[in-house]
């Protein structure tokens, strides 16, 4: 079985297809395009970031969802807790760059200026740790999973470099093929679009409500036109696919072009 991620060995997203699949090959890919692309081939299984409890959506991976033929079939928490690797020895007064995947570097935002460090945005945490090994300059670190250093030969030099301590990163599970509910499913991701009037997504949302589902996060996203908008939203509702149908069967006269991105079993309310 192949289970593919963006990133390189020991990113975190390394480290959750090993968590939930041990017996798995992992396969990593540069781009979150390239890992959608790889699923059309073939890939088993993508998993991929797509939530951030302080950063917010990773939008690469949101915007992906609707075009691609694939559904989300699990969840999976991390709490994620940056460090600073480098190279030994180092005092971190002689450290001026930080090397990290974008998302880290916006989790660690108000530390990396405290320290008057320079954020440089690269591919992923484990690429930057490479990078940082191979320069061999002492003045730059990778702002990484600690779990990262010795790979490269690299030490921790500080630890929790985070602004939150309750920093966490939700991840989903993409398979290919449309979507299916299982007896113990109790959360669905959704996609629609409204009419461009007045109180539209006001009586969308107060529908979908009042057929039961408990809205935990919805956002908005440029649709296939201009000026217009699709809506992402996760809800939670009765287990299995009756419950799944008293929100979505008949569909909502308030939404147009609903589409389930898929059904699976919460870890987040």
């Amino acid at each position: 079985m192949k289970v593919g991620y963006q990133g390189e060995e020991r990113s975190y997203s390394y480290q959750v297809v090993r968590d939930l699949f041990p017996a798995a090959q992992p396969v990593g890919y540069p781009t979150f395009a390239a890992a959608f692309a790889a699923l059309e081939e073939g890939t088993d299984r993508l998993v991929l970031p797509i939530e951030n409890s302080s950063t917010g959506s990773v939008l690469p991976v949101l915007d992906r969802l609707a075009q691609a033929p694939a559904t989300i079939v699990a969840e999976h928490l991390v709490e994620v807790r940056h460090a600073l690797l480098g190279i030994a020895g180092t005092p971190l007064e002689l450290v001026r760059r930080v090397l990290s995947h974008p998302e880290a570097l916006a989790q660690a935002e108000g530390k990396i200026t405290e320290h008057g460090w320079e954020p440089v945005p690269v591919a992923d945490t484990a690429g930057a740790v490479r990078r940082v090994a191979e320069d061999g300059n002492p003045a730059q670190v990778a702002l990484a999973p600690p779990t990262a250093a010795g790979l490269h030969g690299l030490v921790v030099l500080m630890t929790d470099v985070v602004d939150r301590p309750d920093n966490t990163t939700r991840f989903v599970v993409l398979a290919a093929g449309d979507p299916q509910i299982d007896d113990d499913d109790d959360k669905t991701s959704i996609m629609f679009e409204t009419a461009h009037r007045p109180g539209a997504l006001a009586l969308a949302l107060a529908e979908l409500g009042l057929r039961g589902a408990n809205l935990t996060r919805i956002e908005s996203r440029p649709g296939p036109e201009p000026w217009s908008y699709r809506f992402y939203v996760d809800l939670i509702h009765t287990p299995g696919r009756e419950g799944l149908a008293r929100v979505l069967e008949p569909p909502p006269a308030t939404l147009a072009r609903l589409q389930v991105l898929g059904s699976y079993r919460s870890v987040v309310r």
